[in-house]
C-alpha cells in the first residue's frame, strides 16, 4: 500500500481504495483476512480511527466483513461487486459519450461494431 499524504483525496478514502484494488486484482481473494486495523496503522503511521474509517467504508459496501475476535474478511461477492461497479462507471464515463459522439457523426449501430472490431484486430 502507498499512501499520498499531500493528496487531495483523504487517507480513509485512499485506504478504502487500496484495499479495494487488492480485493480487484485478487491479493486479497474472497474469503481472505485484510491487514487489520493495528497492522496498517502501525506500518503507515496512520491514525487507526483513520484506518478504520476507511475500513468501514468498504464493510458498508459489503466488501469486507467484521468476524468478531478474528478480523475483517473478504466477502464472497467483493469482487463481483468490485467489478459490475467499475463497469457500470466504464459506461457513464466512456460507453455513453461514445454512443452519443457516434449519433452525431451519424454511425450506426453497425458502423460502431466495425469500428470496434478493427480495434481489437490491432491487438
Amino acid at each position: 500500500m502507498f499512501f499520498e499524504f499531500n493528496n487531495e483525496t483523504p487517507i480513509y478514502r485512499q485506504i478504502a481504495g487500496q484495499i479495494e484494488e487488492g480485493i480487484f486484482t485478487g491479493v486479497f481473494p474472497p474469503e481472505s483476512q485484510i491487514p487489520s486495523t493495528t497492522e496498517i496503522s502501525r506500518q503507515f503511521n496512520i491514525n487507526p480511527a483513520t484506518v478504520l474509517k476507511g475500513m468501514n467504508q468498504l464493510v458498508e459496501k459489503g466488501l469486507i466483513e467484521k468476524k468478531r475476535g478474528r478480523g475483517m474478511f473478504v466477502t464472497t461477492t467483493a469482487q463481483k461487486q468490485i467489478n459490475q461497479q467499475r463497469q457500470d462507471e466504464f459506461f457513464d464515463h466512456y460507453v455513453a459519450a461514445f454512443i452519443t459522439e457516434a449519433q452525431q457523426l451519424k454511425l450506426s449501430k453497425d458502423d460502431l461494431i466495425a469500428l470496434i472490431e478493427r480495434g481489437y484486430q490491432n491487438d
